[in-house]
């Protein structure tokens, strides 16, 4: 079969609902209601049971400068499993064995939680986050089984961007992002004649030493900036290799992003004076840099998508 007939193939599945998935929808509407209702029901007694962690998590969230995003992710999810709704599975059931496994996993990351007083409060809300998911998913497959999770399994496996990193993988990517967006400074440097001296992240040019610290990572943006290009991918585009290069191109932008603007500002401060260090493009300029790097992402998206277009019409 051609890429372009797997293309054509998925947006046939996605336009419209099966005949056998129609039929099951068809049997038994009571039984399937009455799981939807238990669903619901078991979505907001969790949501109660978690009333004093979720509050802290999102207070979390909200002061975090790497997290806030999470915040967004289950109403992201809520709208996948919506506009999704009609191509769900209708064959419910319980998936017992699948339901124990995310209970369990969420009842050990609970039971951490408690016990491990040593954390911090990064790692405190990421078990309280992976307990709260895990018995959310449980709920799927204890109300609604493992073909509607099967159908549902994009929107279930984005709710897991809810869980904040760990503080010591956070630490890792800040540093990781630090040398790498300061190699790539380094190239701008050269390209754009810009005479300095370096020492690891540290860059003296004329009338001022720029550090490329943690805080210049990007690692928030970055993190935004794969989750966008994953989202696109998956609504947008129909073949695998396509998906997986848009969501792949996003970590050499993401860094080509952090240099180019470690680059605009050590012009600033060489240009007009070692004051614009502290100017607002410096301390609040961060969002229109990342606007500034989804403009290829959207470019490859549109490329990707007239492609697929043109062979779907060759057939």
């Amino acid at each position: 079969m051609s890429l372009g007939n797997e293309a054509a193939l998925d947006a046939t599945k996605i336009d419209s609902p099966t005949p056998d998935n129609v039929a099951a929808c068809s049997k038994t509407p009571a039984a399937r209601n009455k799981r939807f209702i238990g669903w619901c029901i078991y979505l907001a007694i969790l949501c109660v049971a978690f009333a004093l962690p979720l509050r802290q998590f999102v207070t979390f969230a909200r002061h975090s400068d790497v997290h806030s995003y999470v915040l967004l992710i289950p109403f992201v999810t809520a709208y996948l499993i919506y506009i999704r709704w009609k191509d769900l599975s209708c064959e419910l059931s319980t998936a017992g064995g699948f339901t124990l496994l995310f209970g369990a996993a969420g009842a050990g990351a609970l039971f951490a939680n408690q016990h491990l007083h040593e954390l911090g409060p990064n790692d405190h809300m990421t078990l309280i986050s992976l307990s709260f998911v895990c018995f959310a998913i449980a709920g799927v497959f204890l109300f609604l089984g493992s073909k509607w999770a099967r159908t549902a399994m994009f929107p279930l496996f984005f709710l897991a961007f809810m869980i904040p990193l760990p503080a010591a993988a956070v630490d890792f990517l800040e540093n990781a992002s630090k040398e790498a967006s300061a190699e790539v400074a380094n190239w701008l440097f050269l390209v754009s004649g810009t005479p300095f001296l370096r020492a690891r992240t540290f860059f003296q040019l004329p009338g001022i030493t720029i550090e490329v610290a943690k805080e210049c990572s990007g690692i928030r943006s970055s993190l935004v900036l794969v989750i966008t290009s994953l989202l696109a991918a998956n609504m947008f585009l129909r073949t695998t290799w396509r998906r997986a290069l848009l969501v792949c191109a996003v970590i050499p932008l993401g860094l080509l992003r952090n240099g180019f603007r470690i680059l605009v500002i050590s012009l600033l401060c060489v240009h007009i004076g070692p004051e614009m260090i502290n100017s607002v493009i410096h301390r609040r300029g961060g969002p229109v840099f990342f606007g500034l790097s989804l403009v290829p992402v959207f470019l490859m998206l549109w490329a990707f998508q007239r492609q697929e277009r043109r062979r779907i019409n060759l057939q």
